[in-house]
């Protein structure tokens, strides 16, 4: 699957849900807490092919993700992602150490989630702050976006590990 996101830096959330609401966009997943663990050879492989294989773990679930190197765009994240729910954690930790993959980088976050038709809308809570994270089509992020009020030029292409790094100074 190619998913294609950006996320947009926000201070009010509250606010930001009702405009959302008034929008018609409807609740998909109340506020839920989620670990991200990504995972990397000891040599950095992945890295340095900028690609990532996260785990997820959020309430009793757990997701293996694996993201290709991001493709061209001036405004938008595109990259190949595949993700399955892994249904043992604790076996799947074992198969990626088995393999020589250790944990690399690790983050939390709370996200609440609502849906636009296929338009996936997230509602981040960071420790570097509060993003509003769109998933879908460019023309549906761009129209939901305008109706928003808020410009292009507001786009977010980094991901969380990016900025991330970058806030605590990491390279």
């Amino acid at each position: 699957m190619i998913e294609i996101e950006v996320k947009i830096k926000i201070d009010d959330i509250s606010s930001l849900q009702e405009k959302i609401l008034s929008l018609k966009a409807l609740p998909d997943k109340k506020r839920s807490y989620e670990k991200n663990t990504l995972f990397d050879f000891p040599s950095h492989d992945l890295y340095k092919k900028r690609q990532a294989l996260r785990l997820r773990i959020t309430g009793k679930k757990a997701f293996l993700t694996f993201k290709g190197p991001p493709e061209k765009s001036r405004k938008f994240k595109i990259r190949k992602e595949f993700e399955t729910e892994v249904k043992n954690e604790g076996q799947l930790r074992k198969i990626l150490k088995s393999l020589g993959l250790i944990p690399v980088f690790s983050y939390q976050k709370h996200r609440t989630v609502y849906r636009k038709k296929r338009l996936k809308i997230c509602l981040d809570e960071t420790e570097i702050g509060n993003f509003m994270e769109l998933e879908g089509e460019r023309n549906e992020i761009v129209r939901f976006t305008k109706a928003l009020g808020i410009p292009k030029k507001e786009f977010i292409k980094l991901d969380y590990v990016q900025l991330m790094k970058k806030d605590r100074g990491l390279p």
